[in-house]
């Protein structure tokens, strides 16, 4: 029996002796990949990671997102072991950290007024489903066509599905019960004309309507802002809660989140990871009264409970991480990144003659392999040349620059990113299209397209 890490093994024997006690080798579903099977990270520094056959990524996939900072912040890491120093968790009661946090989250964020600490995303998205139900006493919720929400089984359909799936209930796993997946209204995104024709026939049985304000999970499909107005309209209306699940707007695109951005102002709002740039924590926040529902105030009927529920080193993460965006001009550097990265890439399709969409926000970026202008529905992205898609990104490895190579997947810049990181993602970029283009795309696709096709 292994005692401990051994540090001379190759990629290949950690991750065969990890397939062995691992089921897949892995942790999440999304992070065994096709073509990185034997990828063991042994490092992380900024904006890049090192692996156990000792090659170094510019790291443009950043964990899909959450740390802002970079990989290893020393502010953050430094706040958090100083917490550790002094004070563990005990579970009960509160710590002077989590109002800390709180306050500042209240502050910030438009639509809290209150809120709650999870340790991830989807504990948050399902906390706001169960007591938007118990505010309201309805049975149906609504989710959108490319948004993810997390694994519990409400929200766990219609992410990355097949054309033939668009339109119908296309659940990510088995398991699930039909009753609870009939309990969803799968709508298209972008579409007000959708979401008042469903309103107008169920919207007295409509508990919530959660969305992400920009569906990041396929990439980058900006909304309309009359899209976003109709459905504050139509929930307002109807006396549904409307959520937005900003755990990867939120922090990224402002630090008020994309409600700040928009101007609209949801019921409840979900956060993560970004919090801590990357620490496990979440948040569900918003109106008091939908807040003092839950059972953390005694005699409320939704409960609520986690053991790692404002954990003080997370806790201790999360306030350096808002100190530094607040304090450091985190969002104009990466802004400024992203919107190299997405003219500069535009150009280069342009002059290979290659029919591409670069898209994004502010540090978020994501070339589409298509003609047109920018997508805005998920109908849009059945466009997409996956060949190319995933092809450049396996072809970017050779280069030293990672960019996750599934189907869709943003990429993203941190406060870590140079210019210089970026010459080198350009110059890799071009070289990786050409290879690719010269091979006839990627031929072996399987299991590059995830999150969906599920048979329950």
């Amino acid at each position: 029996m292994s005692s401990g890490p051994v540090g001379n093994e190759s990629g290949a024997r950690l991750a065969e002796r990890a397939r062995q006690v691992v089921p897949g080798g892995v942790n999440s579903g999304q992070r065994s990949v096709p073509g990185l099977t034997d990828l063991v990270v042994t490092g992380t520094d900024g904006a890049r990671f090192r692996t156990a056959d000792g090659r170094e990524y510019t790291d443009f996939h950043s964990a899909f997102g959450p740390p802002l900072l970079g990989h290893n912040d020393p502010d953050v890491a430094r706040a958090t072991a100083e917490a550790g120093a002094t004070l563990g968790h005990m579970g009960v009661g509160v710590t002077e950290g989590e109002v800390l946090l709180a306050e500042q989250l209240a502050e910030l964020i438009p639509s809290i007024e209150k809120v709650l600490l999870t340790s991830t995303g989807s504990e948050a998205t399902f906390h706001a489903l169960r007591v938007s139900r118990a505010a309201t006493g309805r049975r149906l919720v609504v989710k959108f066509q490319g948004c993810y929400h997390g694994w519990h089984d409400a929200v766990s359909l219609n992410v990355i599905s097949a054309p033939e799936k668009v339109g119908g209930h296309d659940p990510i796993s088995t398991g699930i019960l039909p009753e609870v997946l009939e309990a969803t209204l799968v709508l298209p995104f972008n579409d007000s004309e959708a979401v008042r024709r469903a309103f107008a026939e169920h919207g007295s049985d409509i508990a919530a309507v959660i969305v992400e304000p920009v569906p990041h999970n396929v990439g980058a499909l900006l909304p309309y802002q009359e899209f976003l107005t109709t459905l504050r309209e139509e929930t307002t209306k109807a006396g549904s809660v409307l959520i937005f699940d900003e755990v990867i707007t939120g922090f990224r695109h402002d630090i008020g989140g994309w409600q700040k951005i928009s101007g609209i102002t949801p019921d409840l709002t979900t956060l993560g990871k970004a919090i801590a740039n990357g620490a496990p924590v979440g948040a569900i926040g918003g109106r008091a009264d939908l807040m003092d529902l839950f059972s953390t105030r005694p005699g409320a009927p939704a409960f609520f409970a986690g053991t790692y529920n404002g954990h003080p080193l997370v806790v201790a993460a999360a306030l350096a991480t808002l100190r530094k965006l607040r304090e450091e001009p985190v969002h104009e550097h990466v802004f400024r990144l992203g919107d190299r990265v997405r003219s500069e890439l535009t150009g280069l399709y342009e002059r290979l003659g290659v029919p591409a969409v670069v898209t994004g926000y502010g540090s978020v970026f994501v070339s589409y392999f298509m003609p047109g202008e920018a997508p805005r529905t998920y109908a849009d992205l059945l466009n997409n040349d996956a060949s190319l898609f995933v092809g450049y990104r396996r072809r970017l490895l050779d280069h030293g620059l990672f960019e996750l190579p599934l189907n869709l997947k943003r990429s993203h810049i941190s406060y870590a990113h140079t210019d210089a990181d970026v010459d080198r993602l350009i110059e890799g970029t071009e070289a990786a299209v050409k290879a690719v283009l010269a091979d006839g795309g990627a031929r072996d696709l399987e299991n590059t397209s995830t999150m969906g096709g599920a048979t329950r």
